[in-house]
């Protein structure tokens, strides 16, 4: 059974069975191929907002490492990480560093991408409830950033305040910001790519 999903303009078709994913893409344009290019070669590290988690910030109680207090995916949000997961390795990526927030719906959206072990970095975590530590945390996170060396890709999974703030863009769940490897300089974007369920 097939289900289909809308990759920024560019329809596709997820068929899942016993557990994978197969997602078919069509020749990307010039502009994405670059993009592309560039995360393969690690002159661009991809920022993306952690898959659908129903609710908004977390409940009453909350507690670090303790998923049963959090707000944790969907079935759909998982479905989306693995798709997401699928789409690196169909473009070029099947391995990457790949860091992410300590929350629960995070980490699972970064081991469901499967492109590696997954390091779990506290620059990621949300300030959604503590706003006066974003500016420096957002900080902490751009000197980080610019202090990667390699070529390896590079995939950041957080939370929507954080690339907000990072970026100014507001991300859909599952949406991958790519930017370019700041070494010392500004952040710049150079693409967004979509994932969101159709119909």
């Amino acid at each position: 059974m097939g289900r289909d999903i809308r990759i920024g303009r560019r329809r596709f078709v997820i068929l899942a069975g016993s557990g994978l994913v197969s997602l078919a893409i069509p020749r990307p344009s010039d502009a994405a191929e670059q993009s592309w290019q560039a995360m393969r070669s690690g002159k661009a590290i991809v920022l993306m907002r952690h898959a659908q988690a129903p609710g908004t910030g977390d409940p009453e109680g909350f507690r670090l490492g303790d998923c049963r207090t959090q707000r944790n995916l969907s079935e759909a949000g998982r479905s989306d990480a693995r798709a997401v997961g699928a789409l690196f390795r169909q473009s070029g990526i099947s391995a990457a560093r790949v860091y992410s927030s300590q929350w629960c719906r995070c980490l699972d959206t970064a081991r469901l991408l499967g492109l590696g072990p997954v390091t779990e970095q506290p620059l990621l975590n949300s300030f959604f409830d503590s706003r006066g530590d974003g500016d420096r945390q957002t900080r902490g996170l751009q000197n980080w950033i610019s202090e990667q060396t390699g070529s390896a890709p590079i995939v950041l999974v957080t939370h929507q305040v954080n690339i907000t703030s990072l970026t100014g863009i507001f991300p859909a769940s599952g949406e991958l910001i790519v930017i370019t490897k700041p070494n010392g300089g500004p952040i710049t974007v150079l693409d967004r790519i979509s994932l969101t369920s159709a119909g």
